[in-house]
């Protein structure tokens, strides 16, 4: 009993966190044999009901520092409630604007400020002109087809998405600077968003300006929510209590500056590789939760979007409008996402003053951190074998889930001609079955016991469905029934099914496995690495499916470069192994 009581005693002490709070008149001893307030130890004042851990754990007392330079109070609900209303709100321009309305706005204004590639003369928003005719414009002297002008826009936006996201991390990193930047991106992407309404014809350019900025703070908003990620589940009062648990049962714990996944010995014990599974298991849940509130947001805005279609008729302004209300969905629910997330601190500034080094030297000196850490990362990287498969395999990966989209909405408009209320249901589909896809896929990694590498790869073979379908139209047989291939508009119904699916499981699982190879106190340095081919655009895909649609003057050659595209992660994927990727990145914590 006195071996218990001291280690109970050495538990507490070393943990600045557990800093016992004055007795109140409503305070009560707990079975620590210690006093636990009526008051959260949050900002907050949550109730007991909004205690997320067990109920014999009491999160308002046992808070575990994971580096003493960090903010590390517990995870309220509210916290989390937070996290997930931002998804809510900015995954609606990623699914239904750069997903889905967006590069039909862009190569539709392009097309009615274009000519006909036949004749080079006759303007394709002449009530003579061919719909189904390839339309050119001439920007800055060259020749560009309509139909791969919203490719290169993309490919030039994450280009600027990469440069900011870079730029910003560092000071993202350090001081108090994510919530701040994050709402700073969504009102600046979601005001850009609404400006399409007012865009015409004759300024296409500037349309195409517009989407870049779109696309690059959205991407740049979601650099920020994603490096809350990694905290919100390490300061989770489920993680808090079980570590606790370790102390008290004599288990051999990580420092309070370890990790998320525990640093496991060659001798490791079955309940402790269990609590690391745990630990990955609720990030993982963290992260389908928020994707599957992104979804159900789409989803209604998604149909809104095809009912004002409906009613204003398929016209360039009623697709500007829902660009319009997409935008304002954005900055509304990104009010209530910025009240109740909170100011978490990062690391201290190396060798610096924090508030002199924000205040006097300014934001240049943050860049310029930002890019020499940029630099000591791929250097860690590079090092680190786990974390170069994963990054290598997602920048493939991610660049696929986003040229895939642009493509098929740009292939149902030009070769089958669909209207964009039919498009808009093609998005339905796909919302729809992503909300399916976020919350199945835990489901069935749990009923058959697959890792979270073993359903990203899963997900992939069924990504390759897609192409492949669509390259079967090259077969003659099948080019003979004039079925099956994408050879008729109802065919995108099918494979936007197969689409919704397979992303729904791919966002959530590409993200909580890549938090649990970050070291703590890198996240947006680390997620900005993430970020680069993430959400809706990337800089390759489009550029290359671009150029191919330039050549052939067709989009369905495109589809020999998706399926390579999607193939190429699936064995980086298969050698990626997140313990010993864990251990690794430990060694390395202050690079």
């Amino acid at each position: 009993m006195i071996i218990t009581d001291n280690l109970r005693q050495t538990s507490l002490e070393a943990h600045p966190c557990l800093i016992q709070r004055p007795f109140s008149v409503l305070s009560t001893p707990n079975s620590l044999g210690r006093y636990s307030s009526s008051c959260e130890a949050d900002d907050e004042q949550s109730s007991d009901e909004d205690s997320m851990g067990p109920e014999e754990y009491d999160s308002r007392d046992n808070q575990l520092p994971i580096h003493q330079d960090e903010e590390n109070r517990c995870t309220s609900r509210k916290e989390l409630i937070g996290w997930y209303i931002y998804n809510f709100a900015a995954e609606v321009f990623v699914i239904c604007g750069a997903g889905s309305y967006l590069p039909v706005v862009l190569e539709q204004l392009a097309r009615e400020n274009g000519v006909l590639l036949s004749d080079n003369s006759t303007s394709c928003g002449s009530s003579s002109s061919d719909p189904s005719e390839i339309c050119i414009v001439h920007l800055l002297g060259i020749s560009i087809n309509t139909a791969s002008f919203a490719m290169y826009t993309f490919s030039i936006g994450v280009l600027f998405q990469t440069i900011l996201v870079v730029s910003i991390s560092s000071a993202a990193d350090h001081g108090n600077s994510r919530k701040r930047l994050l709402l700073i991106f969504a009102y600046s992407g979601a005001i850009t968003t609404m400006l399409f309404l007012f865009m015409i014809p004759k300024l296409y350019f500037m349309a195409a300006i517009l989407a870049i900025f779109s696309n690059t703070f959205s991407g740049a908003s979601f650099v920020m929510l994603n490096s809350l990620l990694p905290l919100l589940v390490r300061n989770h009062p489920k993680v808090l209590y079980h570590k606790i648990q370790s102390q008290l049962e004599g288990e051999e714990i990580p420092s309070s500056a370890s990790p998320l996944l525990a640093q496991v010995s060659v001798t490791e014990t079955m309940p402790i590789r269990n609590k690391i599974l745990g630990e990955l298991e609720l990030s993982t849940q963290i992260s389908s939760l928020g994707a599957g509130a992104g979804y159900c947001a789409a989803l209604f805005v998604q149909c809104a979007s095809i009912a004002v279609i409906l009613v204003m008729g398929s016209s360039t302004f009623s697709l500007k409008m829902v660009l319009f209300l997409i935008g304002c969905w954005w900055a509304a629910f990104t009010i209530p996402a910025g009240y109740l997330l909170r100011t978490r601190q990062g690391l201290p500034f190396n060798s610096r003053d924090t508030r002199a080094n924000i205040h006097d030297t300014g934001w240049l000196s943050n860049f310029a951190d930002a890019w020499s850490l940029l630099w000591r990362r791929f250097k860690m990287i590079f090092q680190s074998r786990d974390i170069s498969l994963f990054l290598l395999a997602w920048f493939f990966l991610s660049d696929a889930m986003a040229t895939v989209s642009g493509t098929a909405i740009l292939y149902a408009k030009t070769t089958l001609r669909m209207k964009p209320e039919a498009i808009g249901l093609i998005n339905v589909i796909v919302t729809v079955t992503g909300i399916i896809g976020a919350f199945s896929w835990s489901l069935i990694s749990r009923f058959f016991g697959l890792k979270p590498n073993q359903i990203i790869l899963l997900c992939i073979c069924l990504f390759e469905f897609i192409p492949l379908y669509g390259l079967s139209g090259f077969l003659p047989i099948v080019e003979s029934w004039g079925v099956i291939g994408l050879q008729q508009p109802w065919e995108m119904y099918l494979l936007g099914f197969v689409y919704g699916f397979v992303i729904g499981g791919l966002t959530s699982y590409c993200r909580s496995l890549f938090g649990e190879l970050i070291p703590p106190g890198s996240e947006a340095s680390f997620f900005a690495l993430y970020a680069i081919t993430d959400k809706g655009s990337s800089a390759f895909g489009p550029a290359i499916v671009g150029t191919i649609i330039d050549k052939y003057g067709d989009i369905r050659p495109a589809f020999w470069f998706l399926a390579l595209l999607i193939g190429v992660p699936g064995p980086l994927i298969w050698l990626l192994d997140v313990n010993r990727g864990k251990k690794k990145v430990e060694n390395y914590q202050n690079f």
